[in-house]
């Protein structure tokens, strides 16, 4: 699980940029700019990424997860005059992965117990590293936008 979790964030993957590398060379600027009127931010994406990696940390556990950073769930609207700057960001998504990483392997260790199988973790872990392959993509394409803007 552990090696999975870090192919999408942090071990600069073979498919290309995981979320980690995505999110590097992001300036403030190019963070809170939209695509289009209705379209997320890349301030938005890692932020939205960090709360499902709370929640899986989670479901991994069995323990509630700690308030986020925010209120409210999922998706959360910002700009650059936001409560949290694109530094601020960055952080909770290190965060809630090194987190997340760490819970993986005190499981696999067996430091810390799961109510769920060896399967339903697994699915956990893979689900929440395809879901950081996915934005890395997305913002890939964001930037790529935003430079021709």
């Amino acid at each position: 699980e552990s090696r999975v979790l870090r192919e999408g964030y942090g071990e600069n993957a073979w498919h290309g940029p995981d979320l980690k590398t995505a999110l590097a060379d992001v300036t403030d600027a190019t963070a809170f700019w939209r695509p289009a009127a209705g379209r997320h931010s890349i301030a938005e994406i890692p932020l939205h990424h960090a709360y499902h990696a709370r929640n899986v940390r989670a479901k991994l556990t069995g323990v509630d997860a700690e308030p986020f950073i925010l209120e409210g769930d999922d998706w959360f609207t910002l700009d650059d005059s936001s409560a949290l700057s694109w530094k601020e960001v960055l952080e909770v998504v290190a965060l809630q992965q090194e987190r997340l990483a760490a819970c993986a392997d005190a499981l696999s260790a067996g430091r810390t117990k799961s109510p769920l199988s060896d399967a339903e973790r697994f699915d956990l872990a893979l689900g929440i590293t395809c879901h950081a392959v996915y934005h890395a993509g997305q913002i890939q394409l964001i930037k790529r936008l935003a430079a021709g803007s």
